[in-house]
């Protein structure tokens, strides 16, 4: 054979090999019970030999393991299933937000092995001190999941804000961040990863996609197409279409927070006039129901508001109910624009869902053309308040799962 040839076989081979480990990785990722290696061969068309060579890879590479057969009657062994693997490749979930910033680390079957959250006003704080800070964090966590026998593969970083394809955050009003360039301040500081082929070592995204992203591959799953809102100081929304994210075309999609609800309103940090977020963001809230601010530790705010309201002070009750309503009326022109039949309240809004929902559901009923024949759902996110750094994490070890012949040449 001839030198020219040579490689091209060997392309083709390791081609075939790439996308056998990924079909039968996510046959395993996408079953409701751990399926065996003839249940693979039979869904994957792939042979038996085929699938227990690829099963063995995986078994190598800690991508998968094999879970305990399950009882049979009748004669004969019982076949064992493979489950993803709790030890292995996991993912780390990074978010800074205007109060808080959180970490945590997910392994490759989704569950969240690591949590920290640090309350602190980050306004004042510069982009280079906020984001250290952030990486001290990110290494406790390092830490801890390496004792847990996990590997970090890659990161995923949530902003509020919007956030070009290089990563740079062009502006987050609420943090007062502008043209801030999040991978270069984060190259100064020690690598958080291992490089792992196919696995970028940081992405940076706004937390109102990774939130929905999470909500997305959450477990059991949920509507393929739904908004999901994530509610703090300032208001972001990710619109997920038909399992997939809608990003628009420079990726800023989602910015509910400034749509305006009331023109001539109360101006915004952004410049316009009137944005949702001056009448439903957490500051907002917290006003109306006339506690101040200031006086509320970081993360207490949601659950004190929570508190007056299950005791029926009045004007909790109303504070929430006055931004139910803003809300609603954002969400209704949404859903006329996108027809969509299911809107998620996350972040800050989770908790807060059984005094947000009846109000967003008024205007909804009022003003959705569809609405007399074709309901609107309105529920609290499954993932809670920390969605976008789970949704973050969960981004990262789905790229493995899509991709795991370069966790594997790695590993090997």
């Amino acid at each position: 054979m001839s030198p020219t040839h040579a490689p091209v076989g060997a392309a083709r081979q390791g081609s075939l090999r790439e996308l056998n480990l990924a079909l039968v990785l996510g046959r395993i990722a996408a079953a409701d019970r751990p399926p065996s290696r003839a249940d693979l061969a039979t869904a994957t068309g792939l042979t038996r030999a085929t699938v227990s060579a690829v099963v063995e890879d995986l078994l190598a590479g800690q991508l998968v393991s094999e879970a305990e057969p399950a009882p049979r009657a009748g004669a004969g062994r019982p076949a064992r299933g493979l489950v993803l693997a709790d030890q292995g490749p996991a993912g780390l979930g990074l978010e800074v937000n205007v109060d808080y910033l959180t970490v945590c680390v997910v392994d490759l079957a989704g569950q969240v092995r690591h949590r920290t959250v640090h309350r602190a006003d980050l306004r004042p704080v510069a982009p280079e001190d906020a984001l250290a800070r952030l990486v001290d964090l990110a290494g406790q966590a390092r830490a801890d999941a390496a004792r847990q026998g996990l590997t970090l593969a890659g990161a995923a970083l949530a902003v509020p804000g919007l956030i070009d394809e290089a990563g740079k955050v062009r502006l987050a009003p609420n943090l007062g961040w502008r043209d801030v360039p999040v991978p270069e301040l984060l190259s100064a500081h020690p690598p958080l990863t291992d490089r792992v082929p196919d696995v970028p070592a940081l992405v940076v995204d706004n937390e109102a996609n990774l939130a929905a992203l999470g909500e997305l591959h959450s477990r059991p799953p949920g509507p393929a197409s739904f908004l999901h809102i994530s509610g703090e100081v300032g208001i972001g929304a990710g619109i997920v279409l038909d399992g997939a994210l809608f990003r628009g075309v420079r990726g800023w999609s989602g910015e509910i927070g400034h749509l305006p609800v009331h023109p001539q309103g109360r101006p915004c940090r952004c410049g316009g006039r009137g944005c949702l977020e001056q009448y439903a963001g957490q500051e907002a809230i917290v006003a109306g129901a006339g506690l101040v601010r200031a006086e509320l530790p970081a993360d207490t705010a949601t659950a004190r508001l929570a508190e007056l309201a299950e005791a029926g002070e009045p004007a909790a009750l109303r504070a929430l109910n006055d931004a139910g309503t803003a809300l609603g009326v954002a969400v209704a022109g949404v859903v006329n624009l996108l027809d969509l039949d299911t809107v998620v309240l996350g972040g800050g809004y989770a908790p807060l869902a059984p005094w947000l929902c009846p109000p967003v559901l008024a205007e909804i009923k009022a003003r959705v053309l569809t609405a007399a024949w074709s309901p609107v759902t309105v529920r609290p996110s499954t993932l809670g308040p920390e969605a976008a750094a789970v949704g973050a994490a969960g981004s990262v070890v789905r790229r493995i799962v899509a991709r795991p012949a370069g966790w594997l040449n790695r590993a090997g």
